[in-house]
């Protein structure tokens, strides 16, 4: 395929996709792109969610392991938090969110002019995506990955460079780096991985993103992060401090257990935060319940490693039974494990529902795979027995 892509064929094969073209699974082998061929990508992504549309609003008797939510939160000191602010929910939350800044930014080890906050970090991966793509341009990312920046910046006019992941479901930031050019608006690095679980070695992504970062602002979206147990070890926070053209992103969705209160921040040069901020407002987005419970939340140190910890021992669980029932699955660093199935996605999901279980299911190279979110005990428990009697 030819690097130098019309917009439009470019537009011809996006079109395709979105109608639910079948994909060609000889098109994207996921072996890694030897470093002295010419660097290919798709038109399409390997990734396929499987379309099976849920009900608005599950039965209480359907457990919900499909969204990747924490199962332990919020804590008991973010909900108080969040009840006696909602007296001054007639109030902008600006003073308060100076306050939570402040904080992030003591724990990112940058000063405040270093932090933007939003509704959750999918937000803030979007506004990124608007303000970079104004003008078109390419974004660099793997595939499988996380697509929400990618797609609101090919929603303007962007052009995606998906490069496959490796054999073993880490970034080939080898071949990322290849497919910068001149064009290239963005790199996007999802680590941990969503929705394969892995992880990326952060001396390899470490010394990646150095290099990138002069050609390119590099996004590196750290969600789930603070799953792992020397969280800073990974992270690429440190390259921002250094004044690297770096953008990390954080949720407080996850381990904070967070998600319906919506709340994020990313950490950047303060220069690429002026951009963002003179076409968009990111501190807007959040009410003061959602600031007071982060608040609450970050200093909540218990509440962390116990939602870190019981969320490793659910994953361990799974894991365990999936290996008894034969299933190699992808090693998680998250709050959910993938895994291949021999059974048709539409069909597994469908009859998983009816097990009273809801999770994921996405074709990738053209083979259906379940993502399963780290649930209560008891409910795992359901998970793996309807699995077995699914797939029996």
């Amino acid at each position: 395929m030819n690097n130098n892509l019309s917009r439009r064929s470019w537009l011809r094969s996006s079109l395709v996709l979105a109608s639910g073209a079948a994909v060609t699974p000889a098109a994207f082998g996921r072996s890694s792109i030897a470093p002295d061929q010419a660097l290919l990508w798709s038109e399409q992504s390997r990734l396929k969610e499987i379309d099976y549309r849920l009900p608005a609003v599950l039965a209480p008797s359907v457990i919900r392991l499909n969204a990747n939510e924490n199962p332990f939160g919020p804590s008991a000191k973010a909900r108080l938090a969040v009840i006696e602010s909602a007296i001054n929910g007639n109030r902008y939350a600006h003073g308060e969110a100076v306050k939570l800044k402040k904080m992030i930014a003591e724990r990112e080890g940058v000063s405040e002019d270093y932090i933007m906050m939003g509704p959750g970090s999918t937000d803030l991966l979007e506004k990124v995506a608007i303000t970079h793509f104004l003008e078109g341009g390419n974004i660099v990312s793997a595939d499988p990955a996380y697509m929400s920046l990618v797609n609101t910046a090919k929603a303007f006019k962007a052009t995606w460079k998906n490069v496959p992941l490796k054999k073993d479901w880490s970034h080939d930031v080898m071949a990322m780096e290849k497919a910068i050019d001149a064009n290239t608006k963005l790199i996007y690095v999802c680590n941990p991985n969503n929705p394969t679980g892995s992880l990326t070695d952060a001396k390899e992504l470490r010394n990646f993103c150095i290099k990138a970062a002069d050609k390119a602002p590099v996004f590196v979206d750290e969600a789930y992060i603070d799953y792992l147990e020397n969280p800073m070890a990974s992270s690429m926070v440190d390259l921002v401090a250094k004044g690297k053209n770096v953008i990390v992103a954080r949720t407080f969705s996850k381990i904070h257990g967070m998600a319906g209160l919506r709340i994020g921040y990313i950490v950047a040069l303060p220069k690429t935060l002026e951009k963002i901020d003179s076409m968009v407002r990111g501190n807007m987005g959040m009410c003061i319940t959602s600031v007071m419970g982060a608040i609450a939340s970050m200093e909540d140190k218990e509440f962390q490693e116990r939602s870190r910890k019981l969320t490793a021992e659910g994953r361990q669980f799974v894991c365990d039974e999936l290996k008894k029932q034969g299933f190699n699955y992808v090693s998680s660093y998250t709050s959910f494990i993938l895994f291949p199935i021999e059974m048709n996605g539409k069909e597994f999901l469908k009859k998983m529902m009816e097990s009273g279980v809801a999770v994921r299911s996405f074709e990738i190279d053209a083979k259906t795979y379940c993502r399963v979110s780290v649930g209560l005990p008891d409910e795992l428990k359901l998970f793996t027995e309807s699995l077995k009697k699914v797939l029996a």
